[in-house]
């Protein structure tokens, strides 16, 4: 019989290439993760692993059961959740991923009210953009993924295979220093910046606004790119540059020396909280998923 500690062992031999990088990923040592493979290639009944000098690859047994780990261990934990829940969500596990300015304005919030009503559910969170927090939901290394996408960007059928929980729309605003010509202005047209230094954020924010700024006419000069919000701000009030950020973004960050300004054309993004439809029958998940969305009405 396959168990799902040797399958979560496996998964992590395959990702990390090696026994003693896949011991300090799982929090164990090298002789048990050995320990643990040998079981598992006795319970399947052929080899899994080449063995190569120090380094592992899969054979294609084991190609197949790293294929389907991840599904395997995703329906167990929606078992493992459910039974825990029959007591009334006395007891659960919600992992949560998101990126930074949902982490800093939504999901405060949303496990604040969760804590309250299920204080024995547990919640972790990390923090990671999209598209790689979208995979991992598909790998089962998460429960939720807090996502964006712009309208324009999202492929045909993108999440078709994930439930999309609508939680809000967030515009886009323009970040100015405070001695800059339209500093004062109500609204800009994003043509009216193309003369200025950019300050870009993550990858997919970046190519939004290469986009935008394509459709004006003029490709931005981005001199400076950072996935942190709050780096954006001080090149800003710096005098560096300008850009272009989500108001969310703008919520969790005092923009000292800079100042925000109405972008024409609007360029909005789509926030959405996303899990497996089996994870979707968790009461522990579902009643983050609620949470998550009465934080976006307060937003």
């Amino acid at each position: 019989m396959i168990e799902a500690r040797h399958l979560r062992v496996l998964r992590a031999v395959a990702a990390t290439g090696s026994f003693s990088a896949a011991a300090r990923e799982l929090g164990c040592t090298q002789p048990a993760v050995s320990q643990q493979m040998k079981a598992l290639e006795s319970s399947a009944g052929t080899p899994l692993l080449i063995r190569t000098g120090r380094e592992m690859r899969l054979t294609q047994a084991g190609e197949v059961l790293v294929r389907h780990a991840a599904g395997i261990l995703a329906g167990l934990t929606a078992a493992e959740e459910e039974v825990a829940a029959i007591a009334g969500l006395r007891a659960g596990r919600v992992r949560l991923v998101s990126f930074p300015s949902g982490s800093s304005t939504l999901v405060p919030t949303a496990l604040a009210a969760l804590r309250a009503a299920h204080p024995g559910t547990r919640v972790s969170l990390v923090e990671a953009e999209p598209p790689r927090s979208v995979e991992m939901l598909r790998e089962g290394d998460c429960d939720i993924a807090l996502a964006f996408r712009y309208g324009a960007g999202q492929a045909p059928g993108e999440w078709d295979d994930l439930v999309v929980r609508p939680l809000l729309t967030d515009r886009l605003v323009g970040l100015v220093p405070e001695a800059h010509p339209l500093a004062g202005a109500g609204s800009v047209g994003i043509a009216e910046l193309a003369g200025d230094s950019w300050i870009a954020g993550c990858p997919r924010c970046r190519r939004q606004l290469v986009d935008v700024c394509e459709e004006a006419g003029f490709a931005p000069r981005i001199d400076f790119a950072t996935d942190d919000y709050p780096a954006v701000v001080g090149l800003v009030g710096a005098g560096l540059g300008v850009a272009v950020l989500p108001e969310l973004a703008i919520e969790s960050v005092r923009p000292k020396g800079a100042r925000t300004v109405a972008v024409e054309p609007a360029v909005e993004r789509e926030i959405v909280a996303l899990t497996l439809p089996d994870l979707a029958q968790v009461p522990a998940v579902a009643a983050t998923l609620d949470e998550l969305t009465r934080a976006a009405t307060r937003a």
